[in-house]
């Protein structure tokens, strides 16, 4: 590896420990909001068992989700989202 890229390697994984330890603000932040599931499912119309099977989670993960216990998070989430925004398109996908 070349000298220069191993220290700029170096300086951004010093960089990422300030950060981790909050000693240094992070240059940008991405906060993806979770859309109301249970709103979601009414939407379009689904039993919490079907949209926990569209889903691919357990049913008391998505009651979970539903009563604001536990949150959606990465992958979930993003298909939560896409679902509130899209339902036509996400069922039709899903269901291929």
């Amino acid at each position: 590896m070349e000298k220069a890229l191993f220290d700029d390697l170096l300086q951004s994984l010093k960089e990422a420990n300030t950060i981790a330890r909050e000693q240094k603000p992070a240059s940008r932040r991405f906060v993806v909001k979770s859309p109301n599931v249970k709103a979601v499912r009414e939407q379009i119309g689904l039993s919490q068992s079907e949209f926990a099977q569209l889903m691919r989670v357990s049913i008391k993960t998505l009651q979970n989700w539903e009563q604001n216990r536990r949150h959606p998070s990465g992958p979930a989430s993003a298909l939560l989202q896409i679902v509130s925004v899209a339902p036509e398109v996400a069922l039709k996908t899903l269901h291929a």
